[in-house]
């Protein structure tokens, strides 16, 4: 059925509670309101709100009281309601979530999913429109995933909820109305840590995640139009990358252009790059290129599409690999 982007979430969301018990979400405003999205629209009526649970502004408290019940062998779904608004949770997740695997040599596990709304594009005030991912994937013991289309929010969603690991479950807030046919009843196409192939391509390869992927696949079709072949990845996991995909990209392309929301300086496009390089030094016709936002605070609203990469970024940094043969 077509469905939007918010919508495959809840619907994963809704399986996930009916597949096992002790699967429980938690966030400001989920239930009565169903998120400020609408995306846990309905589950507090439908599975009562001993399951669908209304917590205080407090995101230190949400992850610390989730983690608690994931010791007693819940699984926990928190919803960090912006993503600026991770940091007082912040050292509960790499502290203690991310640890508590390697602390206890394997024994305990701490299966909670942490969904936070990331990115920008829709206009909104500060602290309401971050790219904090680098900070995740950076830390050892987590899983970070971000879906880019509503198949991918379906699928993925109950793939993190049913994995023992602690997952940050990213989610593009401007993809959130994006319409797509998605079949609720089919198995999934690739594992969760795994990329995918959008588009082949022959001249260079674009390697694209959450909000930026549609970006990249614009400027794939322009490229086209201009005779030029672009395969576009859609990473869909950053902790682990599926550098393996991205090595076959490069090795068949010769070029490679990292896209992402995120400012470029300490970004994941700089991880890819020098992994890339080192895998792929004798493929590669030009450097390893980075488009991404600008190295300041995220701007107003009114400014965020000069800071946002867009196709014609996009392309500029192509034009400039290509122009390296």
């Amino acid at each position: 059925m077509i469905t939007t982007f918010a919508a495959a979430l809840n619907t994963g969301l809704r399986r996930a509670l009916e597949d096992d018990p002790k699967v429980v979400l938690m966030g400001e405003d989920i239930g009565r309101l169903g998120g400020v999205f609408r995306v846990t629209d309905t589950l507090q009526k439908d599975f009562g709100d001993n399951r669908v649970i209304d917590t205080p502004l407090a995101e230190s408290g949400i992850v610390g009281t989730a983690f608690g019940m994931a010791l007693r062998g819940y699984r926990p779904v928190c919803e960090i309601q912006f993503d600026g608004f991770v940091y007082p949770a912040f050292d509960q997740i790499v502290s203690q979530v991310a640890k508590i695997h390697y602390r206890t040599g394997g024994k305990v596990t701490a299966p909670i999913t942490i969904r936070i709304p990331c990115g920008g594009g829709i206009g909104s005030v500060e602290h309401h429109s971050e790219s904090p991912e680098a900070y995740f994937a950076h830390t050892a013991g987590l899983r970070v995933v971000i879906p880019s289309t509503p198949e991918d929010a379906y699928h993925m969603a109950r793939q993190a909820i049913a994995l023992d690991d602690p997952v940050i479950f990213f989610e593009p807030k401007r993809r959130y109305w994006d319409r797509a046919e998605v079949d609720f009843d089919a198995e999934p196409e690739l594992p969760l840590d795994r990329a995918r192939i959008c588009v082949s391509g022959t001249d260079a390869t674009i390697a694209a995640y959450g909000g930026t992927v549609a970006t990249a696949l614009t400027a794939a079709r322009i490229a086209a139009e201009e005779g030029h072949s672009l395969e576009v990845i859609d990473l869909r996991s950053l902790a682990p990358i599926d550098f393996d995909t991205i090595e076959e990209s490069v090795t068949k392309t010769g070029r490679l252009v990292v896209v992402h929301e995120a400012p470029v300086t300490g970004g994941l496009g700089g991880e890819i790059a020098a992994e890339i390089t080192e895998r792929c030094f004798y493929h590669l016709e030009a450097p390893v290129l980075r488009v991404g936002g600008h190295d300041i605070p995220y701007p107003p609203a009114k400014l965020e599409k000069y800071h946002l990469p867009d196709p014609d970024r996009v392309l500029a940094a192509v034009d400039r690999s290509l122009s390296a043969a």
